[in-house]
């Protein structure tokens, strides 16, 4: 395709400052970046975010940051590519693109065929970075590891201020059981001699069976249970389902009530699974023993967030983190390094290797 001597690229939502390096080599490129997320649900938001992008014909974006609501896009009329990471965006509206006629790429994740310097190959496949840090994030609460490192650095003579939780022959419960719900279930029985149930409107027998199989597993260790079940029986209760008008607030009142007293609760999926006002009301009584989420209503969370004062009004036990299931060195630095590459074809006039739209 023609092109102007000089293309104008905004880099939206880098925290880390990751992008840059991997456009810094193209020709003819002005780059900007704005780490800061601006939200385009409020009408002052949506505003001052076309405001901030109009100008530009390329934006990089990295997945369910900044969302791009179809009364975004008509606000954008230089707008040409979209450049966006993994393989799907449930905050792009794909079908307004579609209309515009703006293609959207997405990144694959896979190993480069050379080693770029200064940063380390993202997973190899397989591998699950979600799967690694939803298993920090247990491990974790249970070792009340944020807790007492914030003591022992905070308060002289801390010692010993309560009490670990054993994993060893406990029940973990999969909401959900896919390849993210896999792995955990996995983990949970090699590492800790866990029993594995799990649930979702459409999981039966035959299918955890095949799931069991598919993980190296004998037939039969993961074993399909009704909703209620799983919430009433598990020790742990972890949340792996993709997030859609059907699964949206899948944990509810009815459904932390069922949970134990001692029961920990954990969700790197996504935050709408779980009605959040229903969990801030049982964490408030102690309703169960902890939860760890990694993930949020709203992201980032605001800064009046009750999250971020969690401390002191929870009953329960509480660890957080910002989204970081999948950013990780890797990963972060080889999906930008494939926005690049898209980049570099669009502007050739190639064919896009990843088309979301």
């Amino acid at each position: 395709m023609a092109t102007s001597p000089e293309t104008s690229l905004a880099i939206l939502d880098d925290y880390a400052n990751v992008a840059p390096k991997h456009f810094k080599h193209i020709p003819n490129l002005k780059i900007d970046t704005f780490p800061e997320t601006l939200d385009p649900s409020t009408p002052s938001g949506l505003e001052a975010l076309a405001k901030r992008l109009e100008p530009y014909p390329v934006v990089s974006c990295m997945r369910e940051r900044t969302a791009f609501p179809s009364e975004l896009i008509q606000k954008l009329p230089n707008l040409k590519l979209l450049l966006s990471s993994g393989n799907r965006n449930a905050a792009l509206d794909l079908q307004a693109l579609k209309e515009r006629g703006v293609p959207v790429t997405g990144t694959k994740g896979d190993l480069p065929q050379t080693q770029s310097e200064g940063f380390d190959p993202p997973p190899p496949p397989g591998y699950s970075a979600v799967n690694q840090h939803a298993w920090a994030l247990l491990l974790s609460l249970c070792g009340r590891i944020p807790q007492d490192d914030r003591l022992l650095k905070t308060e002289a003579g801390a010692w010993q201020n309560g009490l670990g939780v054993s994993l060893g022959g406990k029940t973990l419960g999969l909401v959900g059981l896919g390849k993210l719900g896999t792995a955990m279930a996995k983990v949970g029985v090699l590492g800790f001699g866990m029993k594995i149930v799990a649930w979702s409107e459409n999981l039966t027998q035959e299918k955890a069976d095949d799931a069991a199989v598919g993980a190296g597993l004998e037939k039969g260790t993961f074993k399909a249970v009704s909703k209620e079940e799983l919430f009433k029986g598990a020790d742990v209760v972890s949340l792996h389902l993709v997030l859609s008008d059907r699964s949206k607030g899948v944990v509810g009142e009815r459904e932390l009530g069922w949970m134990k007293k001692s029961g920990l609760l954990v969700n790197t999926s996504r935050g709408g699974l779980i009605d959040e006002q229903a969990l801030i009301e049982s964490l408030k009584k102690g309703g169960i023993k902890g939860v760890a989420l990694d993930v949020f209503w709203r992201e980032p969370i605001p800064r009046d967030s009750p999250w971020r004062s969690v401390d002191s009004w929870a009953k329960s036990e509480v660890v957080l983190s910002p989204h970081m299931g999948y950013v990780n060195e890797g990963t972060m630095n080889r999906w930008y390094q494939e926005q690049a590459e898209e980049l570099e074809r669009w502007l050739k006039g190639e064919e896009l290797r990843i088309r979301m739209a």
